[in-house]
């Protein structure tokens, strides 16, 4: 009975002193926020155009993978054949599954597509536009 006694005093304590500390600390960082609103005041132009190439290599290494063939891990084709496999062996819930996946990873491919279009006008924008430095 005496340590039930100590472990609720424990817990009464250390959530009381939480409180208090997690109030001040609520305090300090709302003193702390540059602007009270938190919008954004720009539209990010200047980091966009110093990430657009990164981001271009990702979505080409993304396709490419999609496309690949059965051997690629990751690729359009592999899934199809487990799912066939899947569908051959008589696991319907795991080819329900997998169809699922399928489903989604295809879908990825017009999206990605539209993605890397857009990407290519934001690069010649930042390239008339001194990466984003100027209007």
């Amino acid at each position: 009975m005496p340590s039930t006694r100590k472990t609720v005093i424990s817990v009464v304590s250390l959530v009381a002193a939480g409180s208090l500390f997690g109030a001040a600390g609520a305090a300090t960082a709302d003193a702390a926020t540059p602007t009270p609103s938190g919008t954004p005041t720009g539209d990010g132009a200047a980091a966009l155009c110093k990430r657009a190439p990164k981001i271009d290599r990702r979505i080409d290494r993304i396709l490419t993978r999609l496309r690949a063939d059965a051997s690629q891990r990751g690729s359009i084709a592999r899934l199809e054949q487990r799912v066939a496999n899947a569908k051959s062996a008589g696991h319907t819930q795991i080819e329900t599954y997998l169809n699922d996946r399928l489903t989604a990873r295809r879908s990825l491919v017009p999206t990605l597509e539209t993605r890397q279009k857009d990407l290519a006008d934001v690069e010649k924008w930042c390239g008339a536009h001194d990466n984003g430095r100027t209007n």
